[in-house]
């Protein structure tokens, strides 16, 4: 396993130092809303329809219509809304075109469910793109003693990940926020993430002012959008840009 934090790390870092730096300059100037993928029209309308369908559950039933999940899945996988039972008991019209259940590429997802309940997206596309390349590293380190196929070290406990060591190209992920590529990084366990402090860094510029140091800032990407980040690190403001941080 390489632990090198090479050349091509600090200038990763540099990046992000600058675009932080800039985004905090410029705040609102970048990002129109309008343009943002995650904040399309459709999106925007499914989200809506849903939000009404879980609010009028919730307040006829007393209860949220999730899927139980084990406490071992990730926040921003967690609580997956069924949409059939929505439907069934006539709380929706009809299950929305982009959901996964009906076709769509979008998991319908519950956020804050025990305090202000409230309805995103997860792009199965970008979540099924992570999975497979996990298991290319799983078959890896499987034939490597346990060794992760890693490239130079993005954060402390982060690594770039080698596609030339692991033998395989790697499909090209695109983020939901900025439309810009997303890097894939693994940690010490071999475990598959997405690189957002790009577009981290942008949405805290646009928030206007520096967070908190103790702040998970991938709520910054769920503020800003009706999606969810896929398999994100927990990022912290540290040195005036975004850190991933091992959790």
């Amino acid at each position: 396993m390489k632990t090198i934090a090479g050349a091509k790390a600090k200038r990763i870092s540099a990046a992000i130092a600058v675009m932080a730096s800039a985004a905090l300059t410029l705040s609102g100037c970048m990002y129109p809303e309008e343009q943002t993928p995650g904040n399309s029209s459709s999106a925007r309308q499914a989200v809506l329809t849903v939000q009404d369908a879980v609010d009028q559950f919730q307040q006829g039933t007393g209860l949220l219509p999730i899927v139980s999940a084990d406490e071992s899945v990730p926040r921003y996988e967690k609580f997956k809304i069924d949409l059939a039972k929505l439907k069934r008991m006539d709380y929706l019209g009809s299950i929305p075109k982009a959901a996964f259940e009906n076709g769509g590429k979008d998991q319908f997802l519950l956020l804050n469910e025990e305090t202000d309940p409230e309805v995103k997206l997860l792009d199965i596309v970008v979540y099924q793109k992570a999975v497979d390349v996990q298991r290319k590293v799983d078959a890896y380190m499987d034939s490597h003693g346990g060794e992760i196929p890693a490239g130079e070290e993005r954060y402390p406990g982060f690594w770039a990940l080698d596609a030339d060591e692991l033998g395989s190209k790697l499909d090209a992920v695109k983020s939901m926020y900025s439309g810009q590529s997303l890097d894939y990084m693994v940690d010490e366990k071999g475990e598959v993430y997405l690189d957002y402090a790009l577009d981290i860094a942008t949405a805290i510029g646009k928030a206007g002012a520096a967070p908190a140091a103790d702040a998970d800032l991938r709520s910054y990407l769920v503020d800003e959008s009706y999606y969810v980040p896929v398999k994100a690190p927990e990022y912290r403001w540290k040195d005036e840009q975004p850190l991933a941080v091992v959790s």
